[in-house]
């Protein structure tokens, strides 16, 4: 306790947003047992103090990386050790909030300085408390409900470029997916972005139930690697202590991504693939290994955005993204594409908490559609079409339309019989290839006939 009052004065560099000090103890010769991690304050010469945290320590020299910037602090501050790690509020007054990229609420409300704090960049769960993927998140998108299901407690990144609706189609699913709460982090947001998710909660009725962490591109770099761990901390503790269902939604990740390089790069790190750090696998591991199913308590599911610079599936972050996750949703001229995309756990719901008929629908659904999208190519070409290259063009503009628009927002099982109307207007029984069981359920008798006349 008495080592938290100390002031160290002998600072030895500043570089960037790195402070260098050594924190010998004068009187006793000994290093202060600080951590890794660790929380400082520091204090320049006109009184005015920033927050710090412990990122390297070598002998008696700690590194500290300043939250808010080194600029007006000089070598004559002092340093003093606050002996615990980040943490962030954790209650229900949280609920409804907004927070900047320290903790700190940003929304004009109340302090929440008298509630209880919870620690972030905590472990992973132990893996012997972990349920079977063996739930459905209902989103009302067709395109993941019925061809790419989320599951939950699964970790799923959209991909996509910049320009495209990623975060419009990211506030959609916080509204309409079935979950009881929604905590957003948002790294490096523009104020149009930063006020958009606030007015789409709060004008769907939702924002009671949502915790929103936000650093905005005009705040700190170093804040951004903070948002993260401040969400996900928070959405455990709503799963295992209040039984919830948990929803993360994050964007975007590469952002994250190029804060950890550009800090890497002021700790003189060697740097990897594109200038990158050789621990970019296992921080973003570190994060989405997060999601879990809780074994008598609840769940937390993480959906994020991570662009791809050049529409580059082999940049870093999305490569090595792909190895982490369970699937991936992928945003293409503003649609989910249903060839990139990809649900590693759907097989542990489709069929089992859904309709009979769910499987032999979505694979005989991008089965037309993989061969209208040939039948397209033959006409752009100015090949001679079939009768049945005709329909399978016509299957493909109801498909875009029906489905893959992002607009487009329907029960799953309003969904399904879409599906069976579809191929009802466009093909006919004996084209389906499908078990006839399922055809003579479901199939409608009279679509066929109306369309043709």
């Amino acid at each position: 306790m008495i080592e938290r009052m100390i002031r160290h004065h002998t600072i030895i560099s500043i570089v960037g947003n790195i402070i260098t000090v050594n924190v010998v103890n004068s009187a006793e010769k000994k290093e202060i047992s600080t951590r890794f991690g660790d929380l400082a304050s520091i204090q320049d010469s006109n009184g005015a103090e920033s927050l710090a945290q412990v990122i390297k320590i070598d002998g008696n020299r700690v590194s500290l990386q300043v939250f808010s910037g080194t600029q007006g602090i000089s070598t004559a501050a002092s340093v003093r050790f606050l002996g615990q790690a980040m943490r962030v509020s954790y209650s229900a007054n949280i609920l409804g909030r907004i927070f900047s990229g320290t903790g700190q609420p940003i929304d004009g409300g109340s302090n929440l300085e008298s509630d209880p704090k919870v620690g972030i960049a905590g472990p992973s769960v132990n893996p012997m408390q972990r349920i079977l993927a063996s739930r459905m998140i209902r989103t009302n998108v067709p395109m993941i409900d019925v061809f790419n299901c989320l599951v939950v407690s699964q970790k799923v990144p959209i991909f996509s470029i910049s320009g495209e609706p990623y975060n419009p189609f990211l506030a959609r699913i916080g509204i309409q997916a079935d979950a009881d709460i929604v905590v957003f982090a948002g790294m490096g947001l523009i104020f149009d972005d930063f006020h958009f998710f606030r007015t789409q909660f709060e004008q769907a009725g939702v924002f009671a139930r949502t915790v929103m962490y936000c650093n905005m591109a005009s705040d700190p770099i170093v804040e951004r690697l903070l948002v993260p761990d401040m969400a996900l901390a928070v959405a455990e503790r709503f799963a295992v202590e209040e039984g919830k269902r948990v929803l993360v939604l994050m964007t975007d990740m590469t952002a994250f991504a190029d804060a950890l390089k550009e800090v890497g790069v002021s700790m003189e790190h060697v740097p990897s693939n594109r200038g990158y750090t050789g621990d970019l696998y296992s921080q973003l591991a570190r994060r989405y290994e997060k999601a879990c199913d809780y074994k008598g308590a609840g769940s937390v599911t993480i959906l994020t955005v991570t662009t791809m610079p050049g529409d580059d599936v082999t940049h870093p972050v999305p490569d090595n993204t792909g190895y982490i996750t369970e699937g991936q949703f992928y945003l293409h001229n503003a649609m989910l594409d249903p060839f990139g995309s990809l649900s590693r756990l759907k097989q542990h719901v489709i069929g089992k908490v859904t309709r009979e008929d769910h499987a032999q629908i979505m694979n005989t659904m991008i089965r037309f559609y993989s061969a209208a999208v040939e039948a397209e190519q033959k006409q752009a070409m100015a090949f001679e079409l079939s009768s049945f290259d005709e329909k399978l063009i016509k299957f493909g503009k109801l498909f875009r339309t029906r489905f893959m628009d992002l607009n487009v927002s329907i029960a799953l099982e309003e969904a399904l019989d879409l599906c069976w109307q579809t191929l009802a207007e466009c093909f006919s029984e004996e084209q389906l290839l499908m078990k006839q069981s399922l055809i003579d359920t479901y199939f409608p008798k009279n679509a066929h006939v109306q369309a043709v006349v």
